[in-house]
């Protein structure tokens, strides 16, 4: 390890893959807690001998053999990492100062730290032990394979919606008049869709999760994922409930069509012309959030995903199996298929393009209804935020009528963020992680809601995201 490496990395600073320990005479005892939740997220890289802000402090000459014999022995005991885990130490020299470079990398399994399971997020190690969805969502990371390639033996052709199928066929004739699937039966269909199929680690064979996600009757669906669902929400006057709702229990295909008329329901559509043709970028945006929510999102994962149109912008949330972490740039973007078999069957039949051409519409199109460009969040729950308050490229007023309150009148909170707020009086010091805990909320939601509060001006961050508090300082309803 070079010392140019080691100064790239204390001038990043601590974050989802890096974090630093002073360890001056000693390990911290937290040290393994950052091992087990790199091992477990995406890894990372420790430095030893340095101070949270990145200052090298430097390891006592004297007490880096001992540090290094300690380290090698505690994550080899089985009763300390579990599984245990070969990792090496570097010993570089910076400025006069030993310190010690460790990288970790992301493990295929799942592993404990004292019994305890550790996740890493931008604030640090969270344990997760007591979180089942948490350690749900974990586990279905490390997996080598698609959920929705998961076969059910018992799952039989009568148990699908033959009239979707046929219907499903038409889709894909209008896109293309020779479709092969135009002159095949419905069980050559599900094999050449790659939904039925044979599992050669356990020898069945059947229709998979796909297929009956796509095609399946609804007591099929909701007996092969009881959880399955996808709520649609309108709030613009009654903000702690909602002014309309759809909640979606039912095929893929239908799924669609509903979320799409939901959209056309409550969106206004500005004229637009594209070249000389009139386009619908109304329904180009609630298409692209529609096969988002409904391709990408991790199934066996019982969080419900949601869309909801406000005043002032469209959000939405699906649990996912991410492949990265935070923000999506839209410059440096690389798709990743989740459900690559649901997706190929919604290009079939018309309902989608080709992978990563969601988001490009996303920002192409949004320019034009309210000039503002998606922000793409990658977690374990994927979530979409498209602001709806801005005026167009061409200087017309916004699609929807902005919250324009006056200064002075009282906030109207969410019970969601009146629990953050109450729970922000009782700790000063909690963490957004100790807010999911208490919410049941996913900590993107939670950060949104803390966002939402700190521009009304309830709440202010003193200090650094790691080491300051939070502070009250408007009195909200």
């Amino acid at each position: 390890m070079n010392q140019s490496r080691i100064q790239s990395i204390l001038h990043e600073g601590e974050g989802l893959k890096i974090e630093f320990k002073q360890c001056r005479t000693a390990i911290n005892r937290d040290v393994y807690d950052t091992v087990c939740s790199f091992l477990n997220r995406q890894g990372g890289e420790l430095l030893l001998g340095v101070k949270d802000n990145g200052e090298v402090s430097g390891i006592a000459p004297e007490n880096i053999e001992q540090i290094k014999k300690d380290f090698v022995t505690t994550i080899n005991n089985p009763l300390k990492i579990a599984p245990s885990v070969y990792l090496s130490m570097e010993q570089v020299e910076i400025d006069g100062k030993l310190i010690l470079y460790i990288y970790i990398p992301e493990s295929s399994q799942v592993h404990k730290c004292n019994g305890k399971i550790f996740d890493r997020n931008q604030d640090g190690d969270l344990d997760i032990s007591q979180n089942h969805t948490l350690v749900t969502g974990l586990y279905m990371n490390k997996q080598t394979f698609y959920t929705e390639n998961r076969v059910y033996p018992y799952c039989e052709i009568a148990d699908l919606d033959l009239q979707l199928i046929q219907r499903a066929k038409k889709l894909a004739t209008a896109q293309r008049d020779n479709h092969p699937w135009k002159v095949i039966d419905n069980e050559e269909l599900l094999k050449s869709a790659r939904l039925f199929k044979r599992d050669y680690q356990t020898g069945k064979e059947g229709i998979t999760l796909a297929g009956i996600l796509l095609f399946g009757k609804d007591k099929t669906i909701l007996s092969a994922i009881p959880h399955h669902k996808t709520d649609l929400i309108l709030r613009r006057e009654n903000l702690d409930r909602y002014d309309d709702r759809d909640d979606i229990r039912t095929n893929l295909i239908d799924s669609y069509d509903r979320i799409i008329t939901f959209g056309q329901k409550n969106l206004p559509d500005p004229f637009y012309l594209e070249g000389t043709q009139r386009v619908s970028i109304r329904d180009k945006i609630f298409r692209e959030i529609a096969s988002n929510t409904l391709i990408h999102r991790e199934y066996m994962n019982a969080f419900p995903a949601k869309i909801i149109i406000e005043n002032n912008r469209i959000y939405s949330e699906n649990s996912n199996k991410p492949h990265g972490s935070g923000i999506i740039n839209p410059e440096n973007f690389s798709p990743f298929p989740k459900n690559p078999v649901i997706a190929g069957v919604f290009k079939e039949i018309g309902l989608a393009d080709e992978l990563g051409s969601g988001l490009r519409n996303l920002v192409k199109y949004g320019k034009f209804y309210s000039n503002s460009t998606p922000e793409l969040v990658e977690e374990d729950i994927f979530t979409c935020t498209f602001l709806l308050t801005d005026k167009d490229q061409n200087g017309n007023e916004p699609v929807n009528e902005p919250v324009n309150e006056p200064v002075n009148e009282p906030v109207t909170l969410t019970e969601d963020q009146k629990t953050i707020i109450n729970s922000i009086r009782q700790n000063p010091n909690i963490t957004k992680d100790k807010l999911v805990t208490i919410t049941g909320k996913s900590r993107a939601t939670i950060t949104r809601h803390l966002k939402i509060l700190k521009d009304a001006g309830v709440v202010i961050r003193e200090g650094s995201d790691k080491t300051g508090y939070w502070k009250i300082i408007g009195e909200p309803n």
